[in-house]
């Protein structure tokens, strides 16, 4: 997936073209997939990135295998087209509780649907089923089907949305990414998950504790392209319900990396977070 995609760039910026006075190089970027400007951390911790956004509901009537939802896209076209990103709540809760990471999600250069489930007691394989879903209606939707390009994907999720993030990404293996954010599910190993898997747990959580869910998840991933984990200093179950820099800033450059295969974005992923005692993450690994 990613490495086709970055020869495929590296062949447009080879590539020449034939003027009047003889050949010179194109003036391309190595990365065509590379949306928004040079990211700084104050820029990537904003609670808004650089494009404006605009929304699209989705009645339970339109939908095709799962409940009603919302789609945040960028409302500028300039740009060409963007990755698509689905987000799933937890057990008993509604699209409400992630709807502002969609938003912010949007902003950063992404198509994001977000959604509520069939009923709010889904369990994750059917949370995971109605990502895949989600996705594919944001690809064929009428307004912004045509802004999306579909080979790159990606999956977030809450609690058991979360838990169907690992679920979508082990059933559609071209997923590029998947974000579990304090992910619950009974299955604790995922050696078929291939997408770029960031799980974000949190240390105080007494739903899904980390000990029993996020660790053993991220421990697992042997076939991720890559993986890593943060944890949320002090932080319960229902960290992601409400808006967070944290957890949105190192969502966004996960997607940003792994999605758009924006290598701008690495410098906030390596060596990654400090985990000292003033610092709002607890842990962090990346492999």
């Amino acid at each position: 997936m990613q490495l086709k995609r970055s020869l495929a760039g590296a062949l447009l910026a080879s590539a020449l073209t034939v003027g009047s006075l003889g050949a010179s190089p194109v003036v391309a970027a190595d990365n065509p997939y590379e949306r928004g400007p040079a990211p700084t951390s104050s820029s990537i911790e904003a609670t808004r990135g650089p494009y404006a956004v605009s929304t699209k509901a989705l009645s339970d009537l339109s939908t095709r295998g799962f409940g009603s939802g919302t789609i945040h896209y960028p409302t500028s076209t300039a740009d060409g087209t963007f990755g698509v990103v689905a987000i799933a709540p937890g057990f008993t809760a509604y699209e409400s509780s992630i709807s502002w990471l969609g938003s912010r999600l949007a902003s950063f250069g992404f198509v994001v649907i977000t959604f509520n489930t069939t009923t709010v007691y889904d369990q994750p394989a059917a949370r995971g089923t109605q990502l895949l879903a989600a996705l594919d209606q944001a690809i064929g939707d009428s307004t912004v089907g045509s802004r999306i390009d579909p080979s790159r994907q990606a999956v977030v999720g809450h609690s058991m949305g979360g838990g169907g993030t690992l679920e979508a990404a082990k059933t559609r293996r071209s997923l590029e990414a998947a974000v579990p954010l304090t992910g619950w599910n009974t299955d604790k190993t995922w050696p078929e998950v291939e997408a770029a898997t960031l799980v974000v747990g949190a240390q105080d959580d007494t739903v899904a504790p980390v000990g029993t869910h996020s660790v053993p998840f991220y421990g697992s991933l042997s076939s991720a392209e890559r993986k890593a984990y943060l944890e949320l200093r002090g932080a319960s179950h229902f960290a992601p319900n409400s808006s967070n820099t944290t957890i949105a800033k190192y969502t966004v450059s996960w997607l940003k990396r792994y999605v758009d295969d924006d290598s701008r974005y690495e410098q906030f992923l390596t060596p990654g977070p400090s985990t000292g005692v003033t610092s709002a993450v607890s842990d962090y690994r990346i492999d």
